[in-house]
């Protein structure tokens, strides 16, 4: 198997994740360098390895699945999250339905559970978040973040809701309690139904057009009537018309009921 195309194939057979989704050069060049990096000359020997050695299976698929992320990021874009968005969200129900797709190590809901916390009783809030990389999201169940990834939370939320740990901080309890993590492929995986909000940043600029097309049609069906689709700050939407998103403000798509 020194071949690509059909390294794909097995990653395929085996784990689910479908590599032709993704932008074959800007994946092929880190798959190459990983496999370098483990001193393999081979697709085929790579692939061997990472089916008998589970440290390497999971260095491969949280490689993959480029985990970068931090709390409040892009802070301009949450700041009209706050201030327009849920508040209208929160108009038409006491009780709202958001997915936090791609949430890689947790610091994407728990900023929801925070900003929300400011605008509802905590006890009411209930997030759905997943990731297709399982380690990822063992590390948001531990909670555990750096001092640069919670730069951005606002300080009196850092005294309220995270505990210093040596150097590092930790997410309370009671914030970990309105987050359900699960396992889920955006690519293969059935979508939640009647969603008020809709969060899915940073990970769609990895995938192929026909790709994002398939994923924008899934969220248009995921969303409650009038429901909310968040995007990241280089995702921008072209012609949302196509699929029924009408632009909100920019990031942010509405459902066109």
């Amino acid at each position: 198997m020194n071949n690509y195309e059909q390294f794909k194939e097995s990653i395929f057979k085996k784990t689910g994740i479908n590599l032709s989704c993704y932008k074959e050069k800007q994946m092929k060049r880190r798959i190459d360098s990983l496999i370098k990096r483990n001193n393999f000359d081979t697709y085929e020997g790579y692939f061997q390895a990472i089916c008998k050695d589970l440290d390497l299976y999971n260095e491969f698929i949280n490689y993959l699945t480029i985990n970068v992320s931090e709390f409040y990021r892009n802070s301009n874009q949450w700041e009209v999250l706050q201030k327009e968005i849920l508040p209208n969200l929160i108009k038409k129900g006491s009780t709202l339905k958001i997915w936090s797709a791609a949430c890689s190590t947790g610091e994407e809901p728990y900023s929801l559970v925070m900003m929300l916390s400011e605008l509802m009783p905590l006890q009411t809030i209930k997030i759905l978040a997943t990731d297709i990389d399982k380690g990822a999201i063992n590390k948001a169940l531990l909670g555990i973040y750096s001092p640069k990834s919670i730069e951005n939370v606002p300080k009196h939320l850092i005294s309220k809701f995270f505990t210093k740990v040596g150097e590092s901080y930790k997410i309370n309890d009671e914030v970990k309690k309105c987050v359900e993590f699960k396992h889920h492929n955006l690519l293969n995986d059935k979508y939640p139904e009647r969603c008020d909000l809709i969060v899915c940043r940073n990970v769609m600029i990895y995938f192929t057009e026909e790709a994002k097309e398939d994923m924008y049609k899934k969220f248009y069906s995921s969303l409650n009537e009038q429901g909310v689709l968040f995007v990241g700050s280089t995702e921008q939407i072209i012609l949302p018309v196509r699929y029924n998103l009408v632009p909100l403000k920019t990031f942010f798509y509405k459902k066109n009921s």
